[in-house]
């Protein structure tokens, strides 16, 4: 407990003995997590669009003239890749023609008895999982047709695979970036004081209490840093979001609370991790040369 009492003060001592260092440090690292935090964001609300786009695509079942619905919607409730199944009576398909028809409605009555069969209106979790499933209805006996969009579907797919790769890529290279640019950051702050390291490597301190002023520095000033680019990031996001509020208020995007605190708790966690774990291995390493070199 002594030894990191002793620990938290030298921490605190090089903090402020070479503010400006702390404060390059500090502002890179708010700097590279803010583009990482907003890489992140912006690949969430791209998901987010693309899902609410194939959660709305709806399979048309028709069934056989004289079967009923009800035992094609038990048999699609039971697939894994269905998320709703309802039945559609004649009248229910007829009211939601003369809807549509609007002022032309009075053409239905022309038509006498109501010609519609019984339908089933499905709805899947992901545009590429339809295919699959229109192959597995065509071949029930009680169905006669299967709409969907052909179409639309194939593209959906496309740029939903597209989407999910580019976004995640981005992500990726990012995280790196944001890794190289905290850890040489680091490395630079603790090779100014290797005069410092030096001198305790002489008088025989250990390295663990030789590193650890350093980690507990590298891992606060990484959390000051995601501090920083959450209020960045929640500023730019809500002129966004009042914005797109205004102008595009069909787009869907991100505007739950619950998880934008969920995705900065995230950010911030990263920030203090890759503080910490840049500070250890630039430490580590700069401890291991001065070792062998004495």
């Amino acid at each position: 407990m002594t030894s990191f009492r002793y620990a938290l003060r030298d921490t605190f001592r090089l903090l402020f003995r070479h503010w400006g260092l702390s404060l390059l440090t500090l502002v890179t690292a708010a700097s590279v997590l803010y583009i990482l935090g907003f890489t992140g964001l912006f690949s969430l609300n791209l998901r987010q669009m693309i899902s609410r786009v194939e959660g709305g695509l709806v399979v048309q079942v028709f069934m056989k003239k004289g079967q009923n619905a009800d035992p094609v919607v038990a048999l699609v409730k039971t697939m894994p890749t269905v998320t709703s199944a309802a039945a559609v009576s004649p009248e229910q398909a007829l009211e939601k023609l003369r809807a549509k028809l609007g002022n032309q409605a009075r053409a239905v009555t022309l038509l006498g008895e109501n010609p519609l069969p019984w339908s089933v209106e499905v709805q899947v979790g992901r545009a590429e999982q339809i295919a699959p499933l229109v192959r597995d209805l065509i071949a029930v006996p009680e169905v006669e047709e299967v709409l969907y969009s052909g179409k639309l579907v194939e593209r959906l797919t496309t740029i939903s695979r597209a989407a999910t790769t580019a976004s995640g890529t981005i992500l990726v290279l990012a995280a790196i970036i944001s890794t190289l640019v905290i850890f040489n950051t680091i490395r630079i702050a603790i090779y100014s004081r290797r005069e410092e390291i030096e001198v305790m490597l002489l008088v025989g301190a250990t390295r663990t209490y030789i590193s650890l002023p350093f980690v507990i520095q590298g891992t606060l000033l990484g959390a000051g840093g995601a501090l920083l680019a959450i209020a960045g990031i929640w500023g730019t996001y809500a002129s966004i979001m009042n914005a797109v509020r205004t102008s595009l208020p069909f787009l869907d995007i991100i505007v739950d609370r619950r998880t934008l605190l969920q995705f900065f708790l995230l950010l911030f966690a990263t920030g203090a991790t890759l503080g910490w774990v840049c500070s250890w291995l630039a430490v580590s390493r700069f401890i291991s040369r001065a070792s062998r070199a004495k």
